[in-house]
């Protein structure tokens, strides 16, 4: 079964390839069957595709390279650096300084898992009833692969079904066209879809969520400034609210353990698992090697990914996200229970390798010098631990995602109120709401209309140290500039969902859709650690791959890319 499983996918994929980052257009037979001698109605056939097209999902967003780089690597919170005497962490550096180009491995990667999995999705509804549960899922994983590439790439070709001719090329279409196919099939599913929570699938709620993105960052997309899509917005996030039976987990961590399926507020999520849907390399990426045997981790995390230090010192002491969210510090042995380990409870764990403090033990320094210029040696930078890391060799490989949660959901009602200036006080309520579960004090948790509306915390401005040595901090080598954050409009309610949303996909909407008093946005208007803030705007979306653009001469690059 498995191998005809391969075959399957196999006919599937062969009629993806002018739409993904492939040149070779060469169809691959296997055992002579083809469209023409299988029978593609067929119920068993049609449920493999149909795993596919949500397999293709999860491989966009875990993928090497995938989503979750591309959404975080290029913002304020998170980092890969290069990394001295470790050897790698070169392909990063655009993604921080915001340098890229269209060669950048990181938009080949998302370009081409979208449209293998639109184009696995079109295969299915090509056969499927038009009414149905089926036919809904299958339009909802195409809309949020359109979502994703409009929000990446803004103009893209839309393609609805995989009955074309020999020759044919996909079209390009501009922005608005993706953006009024996504709202019209996120609005035609909710009925179809249901309300039924099912684990990995998605229900009317998750399409609700889907299209409060799309209006949340509607003025973004098109740099206007026009209300109407906070008022949509509003609308969706209210149903999510007030009728989808949703609850924020007792703990925030609950959000992010290796199985997340018993959390009440997971409204959509990506199912992974160690054996069958092996993916999330987050604990490879960012720990020490040696740092594994903090967590009873069996496997050899490579060492690289880590905070932008003005990030971790934005925190506020009491604030326990931090230590959900990084580790810093000296790192200490998981002592073992049975089948159970407590990480950090047990002795420091010997480490000689760039001994910043003279310790001999492992010990991840908060500052670090640079993104390349030395780059950043061993133990510099608070690693992400906020993805539950498992002991033994399971790492965090098989960790579902939460996509959607009602946190989220709360945050965009809270930041159309304020932006449209009325009910400010429940928006304040709502943050707070939130933040109960992460603070001790309730004066601490609470968030008043004031202090959202009002500048940020973080410490805005490049901030490098080019000397070199892993124990040399010269001042006279400081590289900074003093930006701050008290020009940012609705600052406050920016860090908020820094602190309670890293990591999760969405940082750099958040960056680009928050402005500071002369109009630009925070991703361009502002420097951190090794980026320097620009009056340029294209980087506000991704250019075309240059794959892509080689496989179909019908499109074109995005404007400000052109030549790269």
């Amino acid at each position: 079964m498995k191998r005809f499983k391969n075959i399957i996918a196999g006919i599937a994929a062969t009629s993806l390839l002018s739409l993904g980052a492939c040149t070779d257009l060469t169809e691959t037979v296997y055992d002579q069957l083809t469209d023409e001698t299988i029978d593609v109605n067929d119920k068993e056939v049609v449920g493999y595709m149909m795993g596919e097209a949500f397999a293709q999902f999860r491989f966009l967003y875990w993928g090497w390279n995938g989503y979750f780089d591309l959404m975080e690597e290029c913002t304020d919170l998170y980092m890969t650096p290069k990394r001295i005497g470790v050897g790698w962490g070169d392909l990063y550096i655009p993604m921080h300084k915001h340098s890229w180009n269209s060669s950048q491995g990181h938009i080949d990667g998302m370009w081409y898992y979208a449209y293998v999995g639109i184009g696995y999705a079109n295969k299915c509804l090509d056969v499927l009833p038009e009414e149905g549960e089926a036919q809904a899922q299958m339009r909802f994983l195409r809309a949020m692969n359109y979502y994703l590439l409009l929000d990446a790439f803004r103009n893209v070709p839309l393609e609805t079904t995989q009955k074309t001719e020999p020759g044919y090329l996909p079209e390009q279409k501009n922005a608005q066209e993706i953006f009024d196919f996504c709202v019209a099939e996120f609005n035609a599913i909710k009925d179809e879809l249901g309300t039924k929570k099912v684990h990995g699938y998605p229900n009317r709620y998750a399409a609700n969520m889907a299209l409060a993105k799309l209006y949340l960052n509607y003025n973004s997309y098109f740099r206007t400034s026009d209300t109407q899509y906070y008022e949509k917005a509003l609308t969706e996030v209210n149903e999510v609210i007030n009728e989808g039976g949703y609850a924020l987990a007792a703990n925030y961590l609950d959000n992010f353990k290796a199985d997340i399926s018993s959390s009440p507020e997971v409204i959509f999520a990506l199912p992974l698992d160690k054996k069958n849907a092996s993916h999330n390399y987050l604990v490879n990426k960012a720990l020490v090697g040696a740092g594994a045997a903090a967590y009873g981790y069996s496997g050899a995390p490579w060492n690289g990914s880590c905070a932008v230090p003005q990030f971790i010192e934005s925190y506020d002491e009491a604030d326990n996200r931090l230590a959900d969210t990084w580790t810093g510090g000296v790192q200490r042995y998981a002592i073992k229970d049975g089948e159970s380990y407590t990480p950090q409870a047990g002795d420091p764990i010997p480490f000689s390798d760039d001994d910043w403090a003279g310790q001999g033990v492992l010990n991840y320094s908060l500052r670090v010098h640079s993104i390349d210029n030395p780059g950043a040696y061993q133990q510099e930078g608070y690693r992400f631990v906020k993805s539950e890391i498992v002991g033994g060799d399971a790492g965090t490989y098989g960790n579902d995602v939460a996509f959607f949660r009602l946190a989220d959901a709360m945050f965009i009602k809270a930041e159309c109120l304020l932006r449209l200036g009325r009910d400010e006080q429940t928006a304040a309520d709502l943050v707070t709401e939130v933040r109960k579960r992460s603070f001790d004090s309730l004066a601490k948790a609470t968030r008043t209309v004031a202090q959202l509306k009002g500048g940020s915390q973080y410490d805005y401005g490049h901030r490098e140290y080019v000397c070199e040595g892993y124990a040399n901090w010269d001042p006279s080598s400081y590289i900074v500039t003093n930006e701050g954050g008290a020009d940012i409009i609705m600052g406050g309610l920016l860090d908020d969902l820094a602190w309670e949303f890293v990591g999760e996909h969405h940082r750099r909407q958040d960056l680009i859709r928050f402005k500071m008093g002369d109009g630009r946005n925070i991703f361009n208007g502002k420097s951190w650690f090794c980026k320097d803030a620009t009056t340029e705007t294209h980087w506000d979306y991704f250019p075309i791959p240059k794959s892509a653009l080689e496989s179909n001469i019908a499109m074109k690059q995005n404007e400000g890319y052109m030549g790269l």
